[in-house]
């Protein structure tokens, strides 16, 4: 009896100085603001939010974990918060803190496709739970999208970024987020792309579309039609001096993009859009006039010979070489604005380069007048104008990816006084670019129809990336959310807020975009 009277003041003893030693480590903790999870600028929105209204506390002692597979993410998100923070975070090394930062791996048949992640965040720990890289991925651009812009210096001897804690349960409502960039009018280097490419990733869109090719110039290195390069990649848009991308240079593009797990998608535009391709090799032109070089923008004058077996050789040639570089499932054909075209002969070329595209182990995707060709159901086709198109596409049984001219066309101007972009589809403000419903906008194709959403952005009014990140942002930001959040979690309103919260990563990124008087614009700490 008497052994257990002294132990019980020992017992209290110790667990007084357990007590005080864990307030003495976490004093900064207890004086933390309150926060609200649901409440931050997060885009895309996320699928559930709950907030638990602490914080965790990002400082220089932080050490980031992963799981066996995700050490490569674990660099990149110590990179990314070195370039937001200028904190020098270990991976997978010795952490002085009790805070730290997990990303591990799953396989939990809960989440339901690749790209799905869960966030949870408490005062002592960030953990980001995936099934694959991918999801995990995902999961770090909400994270960090989630760390303050400035440093909290009053809590602690360390600054301190405060990440609001609770938990997020998030995928994708579409399988295909994409953006397209025409570097065949004007010509962008790698550097230009990459940086497209980083912008896109924050935003949790997972495919860039290149469209390569057109009457203007001949973007892509084709080791065994060398001409394409040396007379096609010469010209552009307003007699530039052009440009193409070596093998070498594609295939870093293609690496650098697989790493943020963008899919690079190559488009051969054909048979129309081919003056390029027929002034470097004559025998493929099938308009019956002489081939001269063009650097204008008007459309439907050129085509491929459809009935000449030699072009299909060619063909087969070309989407050899980019596929064997291309580790995508998807191979672009173009397809629109064949005007010279016969239709029999359209549909007959259409055929049969949809049977050379699945030959070389890839979907063929074509713009939506493909739809009247006969081509296998694994086929694509990218609405982009004709509603009928389609809806007969569908009929089918083709999957359709939505880029309406009217609403996603990046290249359209804002207004009457842009200074870049084309409106033949009409002008696009920020609002009209968000506001419109990809699961219910043509009648007949429904949301088990779609693919998913493309944002397209044709250059024959740009020049360089000032130019193309005026016309892409912010637009772009909105479509990464139409294809990313469900449509109960979009509201124009509520979007607006939280694009307005962009601007201290768009002015770190020295994205040059579109001051839109529709947004009330938040003024970063480091802007003048």
């Amino acid at each position: 009896m008497r052994r257990t009277l002294l132990l019980k003041p020992l017992l209290l003893l110790c667990s007084l100085l357990v007590l005080t030693a864990c307030k003495q480590g976490q004093n900064d903790i207890e004086h933390y603001p309150e926060t609200n999870l649901a409440q931050e600028n997060l885009i895309p929105k996320p699928l559930q939010i709950k907030a638990t209204h602490s914080a965790f506390g990002l400082d220089q002692n932080t050490g980031i974990y992963t799981a066996t597979g995700f050490s490569e993410l674990g660099q990149y998100l110590a990179e990314k918060i070195k370039w937001q923070t200028n904190l020098d975070l270990s991976v997978n090394g010795t952490s002085n803190s009790n805070r730290n930062i997990l990303i591990q791996k799953l396989n939990d048949s809960k989440l339901p496709n690749k790209e799905a992640y869960e966030l949870n965040i408490s005062q002592d720990s960030v953990v980001i739970s995936a099934n694959t890289a991918e999801g995990a991925f995902r999961g770090v651009q909400t994270l960090r999208q989630l760390i303050p812009e400035t440093s909290n210096d009053t809590l602690s001897k360390n600054k301190l970024w405060l990440i609001p804690s609770g938990k997020i349960t998030d995928y994708p409502n579409f399988e295909y987020r994409g953006a397209m960039l025409d570097v065949a009018r004007h010509f962008f280097s790698v550097e230009d792309v990459k940086k497209y490419i980083d912008l896109l990733a924050y935003y949790k869109i997972n495919a860039l579309h290149l469209h390569l090719t057109d009457d203007q110039g001949w973007r892509i290195e084709i080791k065994s039609w060398p001409k394409l390069t040396e007379i096609g990649g010469s010209t552009e848009v307003g007699g530039g001096p052009g440009g193409f991308y070596t093998q070498e240079e594609y295939k870093d593009l293609v690496a650098y993009a697989a790493k943020q797990h963008i899919t690079i998608i190559p488009e051969v535009d054909m048979p129309g859009h081919t003056n390029a391709a027929s002034l470097a090799y004559p025998f493929l032109n099938g308009n019956g006039k002489e081939v001269t070089p063009y650097t204008g923008i008007e459309v439907g004058f050129s085509t491929f010979d459809t009935r000449k077996d030699s072009v299909y050789d060619f063909i087969d040639d070309v989407v050899r070489e980019i596929s064997e570089m291309t580790p995508g499932p998807y191979f672009h054909a173009g397809g629109d604005e064949s005007l010279v075209t016969k239709k029999e002969d359209f549909n007959y070329f259409i055929s049969r380069v949809d049977k050379i595209v699945k030959k070389h182990n890839k979907r063929m995707i074509g713009w939506d007048e493909i739809a009247h060709a006969d081509i296998d159901t694994t086929a694509i086709a990218q609405f982009w104008s004709n509603k009928d198109n389609a809806k007969l596409a569908v009929e089918k049984g083709l999957k359709v990816i939505l880029s309406p001219g009217k609403k996603a066309y990046l290249d359209m101007k804002y207004d009457s006084l842009s200074k870049y972009g084309l409106h033949w589809a009409g002008y696009i403000p920020v609002d009209t670019a968000y506001i419109w419903t990809p699961e219910r906008y043509i009648e007949g194709v429904s949301k088990e129809n779609i693919l998913g959403i493309e944002a397209p952005l044709w250059s024959e009014t740009i020049t360089n990336m000032e130019e193309l990140e005026y016309l892409a942002f912010p637009r772009v930001i909105g479509h990464a959310e139409l294809g990313w959040s469900t449509e109960e979690n979009r509201d124009w309103e509520d979007y607006k807020q939280r694009l307005a919260n962009q601007t201290p990563y768009l002015d770190r990124m020295n994205v040059k975009y579109y001051p839109s008087k529709l947004i009330d614009w938040k003024k970063s700490k480091d802007s003048n």
